[in-house]
């Protein structure tokens, strides 16, 4: 006997589908949303159905916005010398939670990954050095994450980019605030000393 609807279910496959969301998890979601007024879950499907149509990627540096260029590359007091390159839209939102980065972005939208078919053209690599040449950059930050895909991505840009008047910079790896030193891997560690920098009393 099928004891939950057809619409309910249907409702929970697609939640399902989604990225980190279990059956179990899809189900809570669906059961919160059926138990609140219609209007909430019409507003939620109705700004889904527009989603697509609103957002787009901007033109200059890849980041999903409602316009193109987008507030960050219009903006006037971001240093348009200094470009940091991230792997995805959410790495650029961490970067700018911290208020200290005060120049534009370059988003690959992913990683090298040649199992995956993902090579340098599916990565906005040709985007960027050609952003490079018109921009006059002076400085690219690679802020790639310290995953095999991510070194790898890293690693390349820093190849592509030899030929080009930039200073080539890599984001900091070290020990997480908060961490006892005993228990960073090798690596991590290892970054963290290549990384250390001077200190005050």
């Amino acid at each position: 006997m099928h004891i939950i609807p057809p619409a309910l279910d249907r409702l929970i496959r697609d939640l399902n589908r989604l990225p980190g969301i279990g059956r179990k998890t899809a189900t809570r979601l669906a059961l919160y949303i059926l138990r609140h007024p219609a209007a909430e879950a019409q507003s939620l499907a109705r700004n889904l159905a527009e989603l697509h149509g609103a957002i787009r990627l901007c033109e200059n540096c890849c980041i999903f916005s409602e316009i193109s260029p987008c507030a960050i590359c219009s903006d006037p007091k971001r240093r348009s010398d200094l470009v940091c390159v991230v792997e995805e839209p959410g790495d650029l939102m961490a970067i700018e939670k911290t208020g200290v980065y005060k120049g534009q972005y370059h988003v690959l939208h992913g990683v090298l990954s040649p199992v995956d078919g993902i090579g340098p053209e599916e990565i906005n690599v040709d985007r960027l050095l050609a952003r490079i040449r018109r921009q006059k950059v002076a400085e690219v930050l690679v802020a790639t994450s310290s995953t095999v895909p991510g070194e790898a991505t890293a690693s390349y840009l820093a190849r592509r980019l030899q030929q080009e008047p930039v200073r080539l910079t890599r984001l900091a790896c070290g020990i997480p605030m908060g961490m006892d030193i005993k228990y960073a891997d090798e690596i991590t560690l290892a970054r963290a000393i290549e990384a250390r920098s001077e200190t005050t009393a």
